[in-house]
Formats: structure tokens, C-alpha cells, sequence
């Protein structure tokens, strides 16, 4: 199976660019109500996933934290509990459902790492669910 057919492209993705501040990952986050969105550098390479957990970590062992000091925060120096593992493009279906079990979405990236877009467990699951019942003759 081509993976193409699963992927959500860059395009209709949001994500965070790694020098963007604290203060705008907090924003986009709160609009899109997202737990968790992926990291680029400017060059288009994944960087990693930045998660609310991350960011409240983050804020919490800040010794004196405000609003105004979130504008100043890179992404770059936010620390990540667990990175969201990418697959290359090229990945099989069963490494991709794999990784499903552990992350909402899988970043994808092409052969020179720039990020393409992404997978999420949603597609993983609605493929699954056509192919059984496919198969079966529902």
C-alpha cells in the first residue's frame, strides 16, 4: 500500500516553526485545541513534537514565569518529554501502524528529512476498518 493515500499534506497541517516563542505555541494550540503539533526548522526539516505537557513542564520550573516571558521563549529551548517519531515516506504500512498505537499522528518526511506532512490515527484506523469489512463483504 502507498502511504500517499494516508497522508494529510503539509499544506492542511499545522505546525510551529522551532524558533517561533512559548506565547505562539500556546496560541495555535488554544485555537486548534491541539494536545500536541509538530516542529519545523526554516529549512522544512522535522524537528520534533511539542506537546501541552512540554510546555506546561516547561512554565512550571521557570523560577518566575509571566505572559510577556513567553514571547521570548524559543521552541528550540523547550525540552520534549517524548518525541513523535517520523517515518519516511518510503515506510511500510506496518511500521506506520505501529507507531499509531503510540501517537496520535506520524510525522512524515521525505528522503532529506523535510517534513511532508502527516498520518493520523484517524486515517490508520478508518484504512483498517474498510479493509476488514471489505474482506468480509459487509
Amino acid at each position: 500500500m502507498n502511504i500517499l493515500s494516508l497522508l494529510t499534506p503539509k499544506s492542511d497541517v499545522e505546525y510551529l516553526y522551532d524558533d517561533f516563542s512559548l506565547r505562539q505555541a500556546l496560541e495555535k494550540m488554544e485555537v486548534h485545541h491541539y494536545q500536541a503539533i509538530p516542529v519545523i526548522s526554516r529549512k522544512g526539516n522535522y524537528v520534533g513534537t511539542i506537546t501541552e505537557g512540554d510546555l506546561l513542564w516547561f512554565i512550571k520550573n521557570q523560577k518566575r514565569f509571566d505572559i510577556g516571558q513567553a514571547e521570548t521563549v524559543p521552541l528550540r529551548r523547550i525540552g520534549h518529554h517524548r518525541d513523535y517519531l517520523a517515518v519516511s515516506i518510503l515506510a511500510p504500512i506496518d511500521d506506520i501502524f505501529k507507531l499509531s498505537i503510540q501517537q496520535n499522528f506520524i510525522p512524515v518526511v521525505d528522503d532529506q528529512q523535510i517534513f511532508i506532512g502527516i498520518i493520523r490515527r484517524q486515517s490508520i484506523i478508518s484504512y483498517f476498518y474498510d479493509e476488514l469489512f471489505t474482506v468480509r463483504g459487509k
